[in-house]
């Protein structure tokens, strides 16, 4: 039994969803998103909960199960809060900067990294070594984020690379003489 997908997601005041055969429709003050549920799941809407069932016991039923409730509560808090990854970069000579809808990264790398930011999502630069992605689906601010951090990810010498904000790199002891 999944218990993530046992869990009814609340609707607070302002966000209405809208529910027509698969697929729901949920309305917020920031934006609005739709998603489409597969057939092993049934969509459900009572009160101000949406829950999500299985529709019978099969393996894919119960993976459906969780992972549908799961988007559908992302959708919820994207819009009305929406998300947001901060990233910082280590190492000398490393920063980053905006310039209009290019975020252009300089990386130690004999050329500059000109990365593209896709439509739904905002990218600041605070500082020439902090990033701040902000936006309303959470998997399209995990996967930029996750792309702009692979052009360099720490290594565990000196931590030098782009890191998340909350993220631990474990150091390790360099060679002795």
């Amino acid at each position: 039994m999944s218990r993530i997908g046992k869990r009814p997601v609340e609707l607070p005041s302002g966000v209405t969803a809208t529910i027509s055969g698969q697929t729901i429709e949920v309305k917020g003050p920031k934006a609005a998103q739709s998603f489409t549920a597969t057939d092993d799941v049934a969509l459900a809407m009572e009160d101000n909960l949406v829950t999500v069932t299985p529709r019978g016991k099969s393996k894919r039923a119960r993976q459906q199960w969780g992972m549908s409730r799961t988007i559908v509560a992302n959708m919820v808090q994207g819009v009305t809060e929406g998300f947001k990854k901060e990233l910082e970069i280590n190492g000398v000579g490393y920063r980053a900067q905006m310039q209009g809808n290019t975020l252009k990264l300089n990386l130690g790398l004999s050329h500059e990294v000109n990365f593209e930011v896709p439509a739904g999502v905002t990218v600041t630069c605070p500082k020439q070594t902090e990033i701040v992605i902000e936006g309303d689906n959470a998997q399209l601010v995990g996967q930029v984020a996750a792309n702009i951090r692979e052009w360099r990810s720490p290594e565990p010498y000196k931590g030098k690379g782009i890191k998340y904000k909350d993220e631990y790199i474990f150091r390790k002891e360099g060679k002795k003489k």
